[in-house]
């Protein structure tokens, strides 16, 4: 089989990465990193819980666990046991707009990783039993995050922001849906979703883009993705609502009240991301930001304070995160809103404006130290981004932010009436309601 290819970064700009898309559609970007003697592999599939219409809730995430139960080839501990057997790593993921399976190994051992995980991917036999066996596992692991409230107040704050949307949804379901899920249901999602236009082959590490390309080409062949299919089924998400601001609050019989403040924030691909990069590192981004300088650091009202920044492709999220004991909980709420108020009113200052920068490069250079966040980089380039810029054109993008883009920044998204997440042991919303006034 042959198909197109291209170089997208050369070595001079940080590493060779090389493209190929194959007559099916499907795409294989890898990254040549000579120096190492490992390779990180995986195997991405355009479909997320953003893709999941209400029956179908948390289907993504028990298709993901249920692609490790077994294949015509191999069988569960068959498996795990090929990779672990060669020291490799073996795991997979679900986000709200994308799944991963991905290995890694050393560089001789990456025929191996590539034939087992297109076979999880390609050929999984969902069966019955499997799919039943594995329901306990999944509502264990809603279970899970229920009992943590630091996990829970963030699906319940993308609940209080974009309701029943697809992405106000949690990844994982709900008992109801992932209860009444049946084996046909599962199927026909995996069907209908993992089609060769839709998945993108990353690699990183000691790699030759051509080996790659033959080892991927023949493994998908051999479960017949190799023909041309028509186009991936489009995201059903569409425009994402933004709910009136307000609060929500989960009761629990915690010591600890966890808390999460937030606004309407950027999309993934808007050019103010940079911006945002620093007045986050500015706010709440770390050591030595304004909210862990104020709440922990001078007032020693919380063990964890931070805020972040969640983007996807229609919509995004500005919060703030603190963890607290209850009684100390509206105290710790003005300060984060008088917090952000300064920041609307006064800016950063220019040590700030700095410091930020140099956070986003460090975290932005030190990360692709990694051959598993450079073959993370690629994939997300392909699926959600669009593009692959080298670092230094990155680092060009974050030294270029100014003080007047951040500025304005704050005044558009910090002005908005936020929302606010609560878990702990409270009954009442409107108890609240101050905090969001």
């Amino acid at each position: 089989m042959t198909g197109f290819t291209r170089t997208l970064l050369g070595e001079d700009e940080g590493g060779l990465v090389r493209r190929t898309v194959l007559p099916s559609g499907l795409r294989i970007v890898t990254e040549a990193v000579p120096t190492v003697r490992s390779v990180s592999i995986g195997m991405w599939a355009g479909v997320g819980s953003v893709d999941e219409a209400p029956h179908q809730a948390g289907a993504t995430h028990y298709l993901e666990h249920l692609l490790f139960k077994g294949t015509p080839k191999r069988s569960v501990l068959d498996i795990s046991a090929a990779i672990e057997s060669v020291g490799g790593e073996l795991n997979a993921f679900t986000a709200k707009e994308f799944t991963c399976y991905f290995a890694r190994v050393l560089d001789t051992d990456l025929p191996l990783a590539v034939d087992v995980v297109a076979d999880m991917v390609t050929s999984s036999l969902i069966e019955s039993a499997d799919v039943e066996s594995e329901r306990d596992v999944v509502l264990e692991e809603i279970s899970m995050r229920d009992d943590d409230p630091s996990d829970a107040v963030h699906d319940l704050v993308a609940e209080r922001m974009w309701g029943d949307s697809p992405l106000g949804r949690s990844i994982l379901g709900t008992v109801d849906s992932i209860t009444s899920m049946s084996r046909d249901t599962v199927h026909d999602y995996y069907r209908g979703h993992y089609l060769p236009r839709n998945i993108v082959v990353a690699a990183a590490g000691n790699v030759s883009h051509d080996d790659v390309v033959a080892m991927v080409t023949d493994a998908f062949a051999t479960a017949g993705f190799d023909v041309e299919e028509s186009p991936a089924p489009p995201r059903i998400g569409g425009t994402t609502p933004v709910n009136p601001p307000g609060v929500s609050v989960l009761h629990r019989p915690t010591e600890q009240a966890n808390v999460v403040l937030a606004v309407p924030g950027l999309a993934r691909n808007d050019d103010r991301r940079f911006a945002l990069g620093v007045l986050n590192a500015a706010i709440g981004g770390g050591m030595s930001s304004r909210l862990f300088q104020e709440i922990r650091e001078r007032r020693g009202l919380a063990y964890a304070v931070y805020s972040y920044a969640a983007q996807h492709a229609a919509a995004g999220m500005f919060g703030v995160y603190v963890g607290c004991q209850p009684k100390k909980v509206d105290e710790v709420l003005e300060l984060c809103r008088s917090t952000l108020d300064e920041v609307v009113s006064s800016g950063i200052s220019k040590e700030e404006l700095d410091r930020g920068k140099g956070q986003a490069r460090g975290g932005l250079v030190l990360g692709l130290e990694d051959t598993s966040a450079r073959m993370s980089r690629l994939a997300k380039a392909e699926l959600v981004y669009d593009e692959l810029p080298s670092v230094d054109e990155l680092i060009s993008r974050v030294d270029g932010v100014t003080m007047d883009q951040v500025r304005e920044l704050a005044e558009t998204l910090l002005t908005a009436s936020p929302s606010l997440a609560v878990v702990g042991p409270f009954d009442e919303a409107r108890r609240f309601d101050a905090a969001v006034a």
